[in-house]
């Protein structure tokens, strides 16, 4: 694709899945699925203004809410979590830079790195397990309990060989695939693995294009037209002299 400098264009990021799929919810209960994109630009490109955005647009991006990276990287798009069911497809508004303006920029091609994300994540930000994912025994031994808890939640009580007693929790929503009496070893799991999402990337190419060359290719244009038409004048205008020297 070919964009001119100083306009608002935008990128779509389509995120497809079987919407009849369920993800556990941060309570244990399931529900929709929420989605997430990435969009990283070249350098000068950037999160398109409001007052720039053309009407048609807006309708397509809908209420969806777009931030920057950090305020030095104007050029990386954050947005999500959103509800997948409504927002399957995302559309970016982008603001191409301007070479005039700003000598750092080239009319180039350039490179547009994307990732989008379905499903909510496995670990929270200080690296701690969400309940969207498997656990796993911290000990070897056998299972002489499993409590359950409110809210789903349960409380597995493993007996080490010493004899020492060991409790795992596991919150709402994996499902336990282990019973009491059972012998496991550490690291196998206790639940099944409940994540229903995933994550994809994907690259394309933009080209900046000078206006000036177009101007320039359109004039080229219009020239070979009327060159054209020139031509086949000048052979029927010859043609008519022919038939009539032939009638004299």
């Amino acid at each position: 694709q070919a964009v001119l400098p100083d306009t608002v264009f935008e990128a779509v990021v389509k995120i497809p899945y079987d919407q009849q799929i369920k993800q556990v919810l941060s309570n244990g209960k399931k529900g929709e699925l929420n989605v997430g994109a990435v969009l990283i630009l070249p350098t000068g490109f950037e999160l398109a203004p409001t007052e720039r955005i053309p009407e048609e647009m807006k309708k397509k991006i809908g209420n969806v809410y777009f931030q920057s990276y950090s305020p030095e990287k104007k050029n990386i798009l954050v947005v999500g979590p959103i509800p997948g069911k409504n927002y399957s497809e995302i559309t970016f508004p982008i603001l191409s830079p301007d070479p005039s303006k700003d000598k750092n920029i080239s009319y180039l091609k350039y490179p547009i790195y994307l990732g989008g994300n379905r499903g909510r994540g496995q670990l929270y930000p200080d690296g701690s397990k969400s309940n969207n994912t498997v656990y796993n025994a911290s000990t070897s031994g056998k299972i002489v309990e499993i409590v359950s808890k409110k809210k789903g939640a349960s409380e597995i009580s493993i007996e080490t060989s010493t004899g020492d007693i060991i409790i795992d929790k596991v919150p709402a929503g994996p499902e336990l695939i282990v019973k009491e009496g059972q012998i496991i070893q550490a690291d196998q799991p206790l639940t099944n693995n409940p994540n229903v999402g995933g994550f994809g990337q994907g690259e394309t190419e933009i080209v900046l294009q000078n206006p000036t060359r177009i101007q320039v290719l359109i004039l080229f244009f219009i020239f070979v037209i009327l060159t054209q038409i020139f031509l086949v004048l000048k052979k029927k205008q010859f043609e008519k002299v022919q038939l009539a020297e032939m009638n004299f």
